[in-house]
């Protein structure tokens, strides 16, 4: 067994070396050469570590979920961490030397089913997974100020929610639920339509009304414009011939049938037949 070995740290791991019970080195990514019989190396991770998770909890409204997601963290203070937990490992493996390891991420995990359990417990079912985004966040401020992480030196980055989901028997509900909004709108849509088809067929019939109504009267004012027309030219015309007839009151009955016979004497090619009888002319000369 050698009793001297060397021992080259990695930059993303914090290093305590113990010698007995007093720290020798401490820092990131040493190179040492160390006793083996009386050497401790602690090594502790600094980078980010994901871990998953997987929480079963209850609504405001006593329905079950199951929140499956991720946190993200990182050791911020290794010292601190390595006097709550043991990250001892054996300098040729690597290997820890104890479970405390394993331990840190469920430790964190339990601190964000608290700060989960808290905020679903302010919310129905429907919110809970309306508002997954909402609820990672407000987990996320709750771990951050909770004292036993920061006893252990460690931070966490963030806390995202991959599925917020109910019971499968809840979940076949909620959906016929859904299904069931969407069949009443798709009925309200018909009827709207339906409706608005009866009002167009309204407003088109009445529109043929009022485009017959216009007509007609517009042909009665046609109508009676022309009965007005008519009525002047008769009362023109009669006025006409009243002028024409007035010269021929003065003349004496006989001279206007001698007149006459004169004028029918000359458009004699004109007439046709003719017959004069003295009965007629007796007549005209009385009258």
């Amino acid at each position: 067994m050698a009793l001297i070995g060397y021992f080259k740290g990695d930059p993303n791991e914090h290093l305590l070396v113990y010698s007995g019970d007093r720290l020798r080195r401490e820092g990131p990514g040493l190179a040492f050469f160390y006793w083996a019989p009386s050497t401790s190396i602690i090594s502790i991770p600094t980078g980010t570590v994901d871990a998953q998770f997987i929480l079963n909890e209850t609504t405001g409204n006593f329905q079950a979920v199951t929140v499956q997601g991720q946190i993200t963290f990182r050791i911020a203070q290794p010292k601190t961490l390595a006097a709550v937990l043991n990250f001892t490992i054996d300098p040729k493996t690597r290997a820890y030397r104890s479970t405390d390891p394993d331990k840190l991420a469920q430790r964190i995990v339990n601190v964000v089913q608290a700060g989960a359990r808290a905020e679903l417990l302010k919310m129905s079912l429907e919110d809970a997974l309306k508002r997954s985004d909402q609820t990672a966040a407000a987990v996320l401020a709750k771990t951050k100020a909770d004292p036993t992480l920061a006893e252990m030196g460690v931070q966490v980055v963030s806390v995202y929610f991959n599925s917020v989901r109910p019971t499968p028997e809840m979940a076949k509900a909620l959906e016929a639920e859904y299904r069931e909004g969407l069949q009443v709108k798709a009925d309200q849509a018909i009827y709207n339509r339906r409706a608005l088809a009866v009002e167009q067929e309204r407003k088109i019939k009445e529109n043929e009304v009022n485009t017959q109504v216009a007509l007609e009267e517009k042909r009665q004012g046609l109508v009676s414009l022309q009965g007005e027309n008519d009525k002047k030219q008769a009362e023109f015309e009669a006025a006409a011939t009243e002028i024409r007839l007035k010269p021929y009151k003065s003349i004496e009955p006989r001279s206007l049938v001698a007149m006459g016979l004169k004028e029918m004497g000359e458009n004699a090619e004109k007439i046709g037949t003719l017959t004069i009888t003295p009965e007629l002319v007796a007549s005209l000369l009385q009258k």
